[in-house]
This record gives structure tokens, sequence and C-alpha cells, in this order.
């Protein structure tokens, strides 16, 4: 695929299973939001609705869900896997309004809980590793590099036994984000910068440094491999998300994880690209 798509080409990364798979799993899961201006990931299971993270407004979030056939009502828990504003900056108006129960590490709950009195009303502290049931949904955390106070993935299991596993705002990969993948059905991960596009580009040097840092962001070849590695170990499609505008297209992102896939023996993964603002069906 041509890298110089036009734009109608370009939105067709931004669906699930380019070649047409279809799972009959009862797991739902959508990313809402992806990216440096918001961030949030939606997960149904029957009548268990949760969140991961919610870094747009209440207003776009539930905006985003009524597309779903869903509202912010329908929530019965946040998880949150850091304190930056582009994961927390809808949680005030959402806690005035709806009271959803907001889980978050230990280490990262008194900057959340500063946003307001109505977080911290809802917030709950948990250890760094941690594990909460929401009906039919099982939870669980894992450890990510990166420059917040604290940062964590999750693992999210159904009592039919489908997973799903989130690692993004990745500084490096490390065995613990490894092991806890290790075997999920379906996977969000970062692809965040294209390095040539990054080093070239022009941000100023502090903010590159921070970047390629090993707790900084994940770039699409260290994302590529990651992705084979999960391939090799049974996960059967991926998502790939937290893209750079600035440093990162698209197109890049997925021909390099594609390429890895298709070049060692896993062609029939379905991959595709989480958008910065549409709904993106993960499963």
């Amino acid at each position: 695929m041509a890298l110089a798509d036009s734009r109608a080409k370009r939105n067709s990364f931004w669906s699930i299973c380019p070649n047409g798979q279809k799972t009959k799993d009862t797991m739902i899961a959508y990313t809402l939001f992806s990216g440096s201006t918001g961030n949030s990931i939606y997960i149904k299971n029957g009548s268990d609705e949760i969140l991961i993270d919610a870094g747009k407004s209440a207003s776009a979030i539930d905006k985003a869900l009524c597309s779903l056939g869903s509202a912010l009502k329908s929530i019965k828990a946040i998880f949150l896997t850091h304190e930056h504003s582009d994961h927390t900056g809808g949680l005030e108006i959402i806690s005035k309004k709806h009271h959803i129960p907001i889980h978050i590490t230990a280490p990262s709950y008194p900057r959340v809980a500063y946003q307001g009195s109505f977080v911290s009303q809802s917030a709950i502290s948990h250890k760094i590793h941690y594990e909460v049931k929401v009906g039919s949904l099982t939870v669980r955390s894992f450890c990510v590099p990166h420059d917040s106070i604290q940062n964590v993935g999750y693992i999210i299991t159904t009592d039919e036994g489908e997973s799903l596993g989130i690692a993004t705002d990745i500084g490096h990969v490390t065995d613990e984000i490894k092991e806890s993948l290790l075997g999920v059905e379906c996977a969000i991960v970062e692809s965040n910068h294209d390095k040539f596009l990054l080093v070239a580009g022009p941000y100023p040097e502090f903010l590159k440094h921070r970047i390629l840092a090993d707790t900084g962001h994940l770039a699409n070849e260290d994302s590529a491999e990651l992705c084979l590695f999960l391939a090799k170990n049974g996960t059967k499609s991926i998502t790939l998300a937290h893209l750079s505008r600035e440093n990162n297209s698209p197109e890049l992102a997925f021909l390099a994880t594609r390429e890895a896939l298709d070049k060692n023996g896993y062609g029939e993964v379905c991959l595709s690209v989480a958008s910065p603002c549409e709904c993106v069906k993960v499963r």
C-alpha cells in the first residue's frame, strides 16, 4: 500500500481486521480517542461497561459512547493508566454528573484527586499491581515505564475467558510488559513515532530526548517487534494506538507492524490503527 494515500484510503487504516476476519466473542472494545489530544477506550461485556482513561471532555466521551449505543450513565467504572491530562481531562465533570468509581494507582492518586472535589470523591487508590472485578470483567494492572508518576497497562478478561491487553505510553518494552500481555487474544499497543521523522522534525531537542528516552514513547519499529512477539504467542488482533500527529502517520505505523507480521508468517493477524477522534473497533 502506497504511503501517499488519499484521505479516504487513510481512513481505511482506522477499521478492524483489514482482511475481513470476524469474531463471535461477546467482549466488545473500541478506542474512542487516541493520541496526545486525549485517550479513552470503551469495553463492554454483556451489561458490564467500563472505560480505560477519560482524557477528553465529558461531552465528547458521552457523544462517542452514544454513537455506539451506550452513554456515560451506563459506565460502571473508569480505570486510569496514569495521571497525565490526556488521560484524565474529563474526570471532574464526569464525576460531578455520574459519580463513576475511578480506579488509579496510589502514586498517581494525589495528582488525580487534586483535579477537583468530585474526582477526589470518586477516585479509589490501589497498589501498583492490583485487580478489580466489575461484573463479568476482571481488570488487572501491570507496570509500564513512562515519565509519569506511575503508569500501568491493563489486562481485561471476561468470565468466559476472553482477553484484551492494553499498553500505551511505553518508554521501552520490559519483560513485565511481555509477560503480562502474553497470550491475550487482542491487544492495544502504542506505536507513537517514526524515529526519522522525530529526529528530523521541528520539535525542540529536549522534547525529542524526552520522547526517545526509556521513559518516553514507543517507536514504530519497537512496536512492530512487540506485536510480532504477541502474534507468536497467540494474539489474533492488534490495534496500534497513541500515534503522534507530527512524527508519525497511520500509514507508517501500520506498514511497520504489518510488514513484520507478514514476513514472519503472521499475515492472518488483524491489524488496525486507532484514530485521534473516531471510534475504532478493537474486537
